[in-house]
């Protein structure tokens, strides 16, 4: 089985985040970058086809060449081999289109993206290239089985988790929950080594051309001022639930 994981290079949640030119651009000076969480939840999981089932893994990432050390982590964590894409993300559909140009020449059974990216959070991806790909596509996928070419999943509903089965090939969109996270894995020293010497593979993008724009960037509102109510001054307490905070 060939198993292509999606990699999205985001910034680590602690960073604290700014905007330049207006608020029209991300400012990366000073920022850590990481796995995106939803995918690192996938990379595990093929990690345990790997080991449990011969699995060949191979991750792929649609960036500049500063999104090269979250790759290496990835080799060094223990996919096989890496795919860079040449090209900025812009947006969720030409990021989709070169990602299934990626799998139409690799032949992958399964890909495992994150259902989003948690910097811009479009949630467009995964769907976008099951469609190109002409593939199976679970979503919000909490629980992954495989044998032979059959596929049960578990899949988070409103309200609960819905089970159900498909067939490879088969695009997932992963999130926390499709493996526990004890079990997510941090790169030892001689995963970090053998890295150096895994394929790292770099790519022209296809012509494809970009149907969102990002305009500009705010954030959030200050939270304002906490004000104390006695607890004796009901009438008090409700006249802010009722005309500040409306939420009676």
């Amino acid at each position: 089985m060939k198993i292509l994981v999606c990699i999205s290079h985001v910034p680590d949640t602690t960073s604290k985040i700014n905007f330049t030119e207006g608020d029209t651009k991300f400012d990366t000076n000073g920022i850590q970058f990481v796995i995106n969480p939803n995918d690192e939840f996938g990379l595990t999981r093929a990690m345990w086809f790997k080991e449990k089932q011969g699995a060949h893994v191979t991750v792929v990432n649609v960036g500049g060449q500063e999104t090269e050390p979250t790759l290496r982590k990835a080799l060094a964590i223990g996919a096989d081999a890496a795919i860079r894409v040449n090209m900025q993300p812009n947006d969720g559909y030409s990021v989709a289109r070169q990602l299934a140009k990626i799998v139409a020449d690799g032949g992958f059974d399964l890909i495992i993206a994150g259902r989003e990216s948690i910097d811009y959070n479009g949630g467009m991806v995964p769907g976008m290239l099951a469609g190109l790909s002409q593939m199976n596509f679970v979503n919000t996928c909490i629980g992954l089985e495989i044998d032979g070419d059959q596929v049960t999943a578990i899949r988070e509903i409103d309200g609960g988790k819905e089970t159900i089965t498909t067939t490879l090939p088969l695009v997932v969109g992963g999130q926390k929950g499709l493996v526990d996270e004890s079990d997510l894995r941090i790169p030892n020293m001689r995963g970090i080594m053998m890295a150096r010497q895994k394929p790292l593979t770099v790519v022209e993008p296809i012509a494809s051309d970009a149907r969102a724009k990002s305009v500009s960037f705010e954030k959030p509102a200050p939270k304002g001022a906490v004000k104390l109510v006695s607890p004796d001054d009901l009438d008090a307490l409700i006249d802010l639930l009722h005309n500040e905070a409306k939420v009676i």
